[in-house]
């Protein structure tokens, strides 16, 4: 029972669906322009798929598990990243991969 949303073709969100509207819009601007400039540096962008997993989940101070794969010309570049604030989580998680493959 896997939540997957697309965002355009090439990108998987998995995890997102318990998150509000506004939030998401925020986080599909972030996930957008690092898929952008991924696809930028790359040498031939696949797909980005980013999954999400709520840990230590206490009211009013959840963790954020976000796993972000690329897959760059049949090459897989991988990350993690867990932290408290969503955003920052997904920022980081995009900013391994992007660091990896430029």
């Amino acid at each position: 029972m896997d939540d997957v949303m697309q965002l355009g073709g090439s990108i998987n969100l998995t995890g997102f669906r318990d998150v509000d509207g506004s939030s998401m819009v925020v986080l599909k601007k972030i996930i957008g322009n690092y898929a952008k400039r991924m696809s930028d540096i790359s040498d031939k962008f696949e797909s980005l798929s980013v999954t999400m997993k709520p840990v230590h989940g206490t009211e009013k101070s959840e963790k954020y598990e976000m796993h972000a794969k690329l897959m760059d010309n049949g090459k897989p570049f991988v990350s993690e990243v867990v932290d408290r604030n969503l955003f920052v989580a997904v920022d980081s998680v995009l900013k391994k991969i992007v660091n990896e493959i430029s």
